[in-house]
């Protein structure tokens, strides 16, 4: 079985749940997801099945949420389910300066990952370090905000839409929020809804996938694995060359090419994943044969 399953994560599961139950499900070991999702959000977390896993590291997406930030009040993990750590009240703050403020995160370039994040420090993942009660350095990373909408202002709480790049944490967002307007914030929901070109419209419950399953198939959910290298350039080789080139030859192609491309047979399905060399050849960084990927 290969493909993209565009799953609706619900609250409370860790996205190595998602995979876990979703093995369990369909009865394969190999699956990945396309961004972890943390158990308070919900959302649009796509799955990548059998060979569908070996194009993950060619799809970083924008992502695009939709959060609430309850001003006043900051906590160690930047969300509700951390502990407290200040509280100050919010009746002086107009909803012009909030809206304002919430518009100027578009001007933010980096960022610290918080200690609840995967990122690893030392070889372990930094939540795992945060619930020892460890803090350790972290540096900034670069993100682009590329886009961000107020949604909502109402009492303490505020609801903006953000389209951001892979490794934005918007937690962090949320706080920076708060720290500019002088009372603190905190993240109190996340949905994602969109990764790329997976929508949160088009994305399916955990119960209507396992309904799916119990009638045998996923007919109608499991999209095209290709769709994760559909932004990459392409070129096409006709049947001996895309033969020779999947057994690992080098080739000339026919106009050039430079960077990473998709590599087509003649009826358009993706056979392999090929990079530029110095020489003005192409070779084959990922093959899946001259029948294409499905």
């Amino acid at each position: 079985m290969n493909g993209i399953l565009n799953l609706n994560k619900p609250t409370g599961w860790t996205s190595h749940d998602v995979v876990a139950k979703v093995r369990g499900l369909l009865k394969e070991k190999q699956i990945g997801h396309l961004g972890t999702l943390d158990p308070m959000a919900t959302g649009v977390l796509p799955l990548a099945v059998g060979l569908a896993t070996r194009l993950i590291e060619f799809a970083s997406y924008p992502k695009e949420y939709v959060a609430t930030c309850l001003l006043g009040k900051t906590t160690d993990s930047c969300d509700i389910t951390g502990k407290v750590l200040s509280e100050k009240p919010t009746t002086d703050l107009s909803e012009e300066h909030v809206r304002g403020e919430v518009l100027k995160l578009k001007g933010i370039t980096e960022q610290v990952p918080p200690m609840v994040s995967a990122v690893k420090s030392g070889g372990q993942r930094l939540y795992e370090l945060a619930r020892k009660g460890l803090v350790v350095e972290r540096k900034s990373r670069p993100i682009q905000i590329e886009e961000v909408e107020v949604l909502k202002v109402e009492g303490p709480r505020v609801t903006f839409r953000v389209v951001c790049s892979p490794g934005t944490y918007v937690r962090v967002l949320c706080e920076s929020l708060g720290e500019a307007l002088g009372v603190g914030g905190c993240m109190e929901s996340l949905q994602r809804t969109r990764v790329g070109p997976f929508l949160i419209a088009q994305s399916h419950g955990w119960e209507e996938i396992e309904k799916k399953m119990k009638e045998g198939t996923l007919s109608g959910m499991l999209l095209p694995s290709s769709l994760l290298a559909q932004h990459l350039p392409a070129i096409t080789l006709e049947e001996k060359d895309l033969a020779d080139f999947c057994q690992g030859k080098k080739i000339q192609p026919k106009s050039p090419a430079a960077g990473i491309f998709r590599v087509l047979n003649s009826l358009n399905q993706l056979c392999a994943i090929a990079e530029s060399t110095d020489e003005g050849l192409v070779k084959p960084k990922k093959v899946f044969g001259v029948e294409g990927l499905h």
